[in-house]
């Protein structure tokens, strides 16, 4: 009991860090074109977030159920696959890199399974095509849902950005520079609020199926069995995501992204590219789509990488120099040594938990 008492702590704990190292994918456009100040941005994000939240729990499902096989899984499995995503975040963080706290927690529970079964890697689900009651074939397992989508969804960004902004350039061709800020000044408020329910939509789920991933397997081990009645409700002899873990996920990532990220903001909104009102419309609306479709199909997408890209793409159509390839390539390495490096973190605290437990 007492273990799951750490897991869930440090579930919450990487949700919290989550929200603020992921409120710049929400506000950091808003507010480098000064639609709002930062405390208004924060504050509207945080709000965003929290409604997103309760919006489905097939992201959940993917991260608790199709990604390793559960069987295998024990709670320190679960709490490394934490801690390891909690390093990685809060280096990353440090650094001000835009990386991806979806990644950091699906390479860290891989690696902790890899440690957990002694490197057997049959314990990962790479690709499984099932048939469901109504006829549909569901595509689950790392390949189709974590690997695929890791390169298609920041292209996606890139490319719906680019467009939705050569159409805003051809629409607006004849208005006046006034009247296009004035518009799309009101327009921010808009895309920037849709990308922020997205976020909460996709990313606070993904810390729900981490938790009902442990309430599943401390039920399997006995760990709930001489419980009092009135904590009767943690136990879960069957997969599920309770309305107790939405709403304490939904609330933690809200205080989260409260508490800012002002690092990754900079790097987001001033370092990559000058953005103005209406592309920061363009970005935040290519983003926020391409983040909700996902989050409908149950795919954890980085939206991290998702804005990032969108945020390229509409800068790119000023011209190719506006965009601060520099920085862009920093982010990129992030992205690529992220699911590598937190694999490494998770199977090591692993590792290091069975040494100093004996």
């Amino acid at each position: 009991m007492t273990l799951f008492l750490l897991v869930l702590i440090a579930a919450l704990v990487f949700e919290y860090i989550n929200g603020f190292h992921d409120a710049a994918n929400a506000i950091a456009t808003v507010v480098s074109t000064k639609v709002l100040t930062p405390r208004q941005a924060i504050f509207m994000a945080a709000m965003c977030n929290l409604v997103g939240a309760f919006f489905g729990t097939a992201v959940a499902k993917t991260i608790g159920a199709d990604i390793v096989k559960i069987d295998a899984i024990t709670m320190y499995t679960v709490f490394a696959a934490l801690i390891g995503a909690i390093i990685w975040n809060l280096v990353t963080w440090w650094l001000g890199l835009p990386s991806s706290s979806s990644h950091a927690l699906i390479g860290g529970l891989c690696g902790a399974a890899l440690a957990s079964t002694h490197g057997d890697w049959s314990v990962l689900k790479w690709s499984l095509t099932s048939i469901k009651a109504n006829g549909a074939i569901s595509h689950e397992g790392l390949w189709p849902k974590v690997v695929v989508p890791m390169i298609t969804s920041p292209l996606a960004g890139f490319m719906i950005g680019t467009a939705i902004m050569l159409l805003l350039m051809a629409l607006l061709k004849a208005f006046r520079p006034y009247l296009i800020q004035k518009i799309f000044g009101k327009g921010q408020l808009l895309s920037a609020a849709f990308m922020g329910f997205s976020h909460g939509g996709n990313d606070a789920q993904k810390t729900m199926g981490i938790i009902a991933l442990a309430l599943f397997t401390g039920t399997k081990a006995g760990v709930f069995d001489h419980l009092p009645p009135y904590l009767h409700f943690l136990r879960t002899p069957a997969f599920a995501i309770d309305k107790w873990v939405i709403v304490a996920c939904a609330l933690t990532m809200a205080a989260g992204t409260a508490a800012g990220g002002w690092r990754i903001i900079r790097t987001m909104g001033h370092k990559m590219v000058r953005l103005q009102p209406v592309h920061g419309f363009a970005a935040e609306t290519s983003a926020g789509i391409v983040i909700h479709i996902a989050t409908g199909l149950g795919i954890p997408v980085s939206t991290t990488h998702v804005i990032s890209t969108s945020i390229m793409g509409v800068g790119a159509t000023k011209r190719l120099s506006a965009v601060k390839w520099g920085v862009v390539h920093r982010i990129v390495w992030a992205w690529v040594f992220t699911l590598p490096a937190t694999a490494l973190l998770g199977w090591s605290t692993l590792r290091l938990l069975r040494f100093c437990l004996g």
